[in-house]
């Protein structure tokens, strides 16, 4: 990374702490990946996009803001990123997923918050992520008190836009979300200094539905025909460049994946041996280099194929349909429709995430599920009862994780993954 210190110098950012953290990242990487044997060859593009993505793709963002297009910094999967791209801007992830940066954010925030929330934040305080620093606004949404307050804090060193989720889905909840998605469309031609055509935004919305699909085509392929040709800490690593990868280029090299997953399928080629038994992780988001659970659980002979969560089925699910719309209010609609669906735990009542997980589980013919959720996750936390009681009734056997960044737990909780995984054998 020495040949970016110009680049990252521009940026502010405190190039001694980056290259701290490059060289922890590059380590843990070259550990858990690189090392790993019976990977396909498609992954090369993924490793190698993780090995330059603080390099060449911050490169590729700043000639998009020197031609004025907006660069939209992101904390969440209910970001509306079909205006941005409608904009010929990006919209990209600034979640935290690691330990780095959290102590510095407490001399900020409590400790008993989210270790997401005070990694992402971390970042910031530190100026050590690119892409915190190139971002044109940071975009914040109202899912967690924790968040919402947060982003006041945030608000002093970064200019932040804060979109209102609401916590219902009645109509008159759906009719203020509607309106905070038309406040958003403002402030990205704000930035963009152009307006969001019908047109434009109908090919924004085609672009990011491409990329979904292909995810989705992904996730189908996970355990095709009783053969499961790639790990879980392989499919959890294209999942989470999704949010980081330029969306038309990201679309075809998943679909190259794919095309190579679909050949060892039908040679019987398996990363797992036979009878592994398969598992769901669901809960919280898994930002990177957040690869704990699935590092964990895959060297306990599990075989992770899916993931009910932010970075993974949550949002691929649904695409935006457009078959009808002819008119940008009309377009504006479908966005509501199709984000609404969305099962955060954020809302209340939230029987449609208990149902997508069931559903799921009979999908992947899953033999267990990892409940895994973040410290001080109150949404997530509060929650797992009513997943876990409706895995119970149907006879899914189900393990709550809850753990933060940190490496001082692995042994414990590798002990209990251990103990689930021999039970379901």
């Amino acid at each position: 990374m020495e040949g970016y210190r110009r680049l990252y110098a521009e940026l502010g950012m405190d190039i001694e702490k980056h290259e701290e953290l490059m060289k922890a990242l590059g380590s843990m990487y070259q550990e858990l990946f690189l090392s790993r044997k019976n990977r396909p060859r498609s992954m090369d593009y993924f490793d190698r996009l993780m090995g330059e993505i603080h390099g060449k793709r911050i490169e590729e963002l700043m000639e998009l803001k020197s031609s004025g297009k907006p660069l939209v910094g992101t904390f969440c999967i209910f970001v509306p990123e079909e205006l941005v791209v409608a904009a010929g801007g990006a919209c990209y992830g600034l979640c935290g997923g690691a330990q780095f940066s959290i102590p510095d954010a407490e001399t900020h925030l409590p400790r008993n918050i989210c270790p997401l929330i005070k990694s992402a934040y971390g970042f910031k305080l530190q100026r050590t992520c690119p892409y915190t620093q190139i971002s044109d606004i940071i975009y914040g949404e109202t899912t967690c008190e924790a968040k919402k307050k947060t982003w006041e804090l945030l608000s002093r060193l970064h200019r932040v836009h804060v979109m209102h989720i609401p916590h219902r889905k009645g109509e008159r909840e759906l009719s203020i979300w509607k309106e905070e998605i038309k406040a958003f469309k403002k402030e990205v031609e704000k930035l963009c200094r152009c307006e969001i055509t019908f047109e434009n935004l109908k090919e924004g919305i085609e672009i990011v539905n491409a990329k979904r699909s292909a995810m989705k085509r992904l996730s189908r392929l996970r355990c095709g025909n009783g053969v499961i040709p790639i790990s879980g800490l392989d499919a959890l690593l294209v999942n989470q460049i999704s949010f980081y990868d330029e969306p038309v280029r990201y679309a075809r090299m998943v679909n190259r994946l794919c095309e190579e997953l679909k050949e060892r399928i039908e040679q019987g080629f398996s990363v797992y041996p036979e009878g592994a038994p398969r598992i769901l992780v669901s809960g919280t988001p898994m930002a990177p280099p957040n690869w704990k659970i699935h590092h964990i659980a895959e060297s306990c002979n599990a075989a992770i194929v899916a993931e009910e969560a932010c970075i993974g089925e949550r949002y691929f699910r649904n695409n935006v349909s457009t078959e009808h719309a002819e008119s940008t209010e009309e377009l504006i609609d479908a966005l509501l429709e199709r984000y609404s669906k969305i099962d955060c735990a954020c809302f209340t009542p939230n029987h449609e995430r208990v149902q997508n997980i069931l559903a799921l589980c009979e999908q992947k013919e899953i033999d267990g599920v990892i409940y895994y959720t973040l410290s001080f996750c109150h949404t997530y936390n509060i929650e797992a009862k009513k997943v876990m009681d409706a895995l119970k009734e149907k006879g899914i056997p189900a393990i709550k994780i809850e753990t933060d960044y940190s490496l001082q737990d692995v042994e414990q909780i590798r002990t209990r993954i251990e103990a689930f995984v021999e039970s379901l054998a």
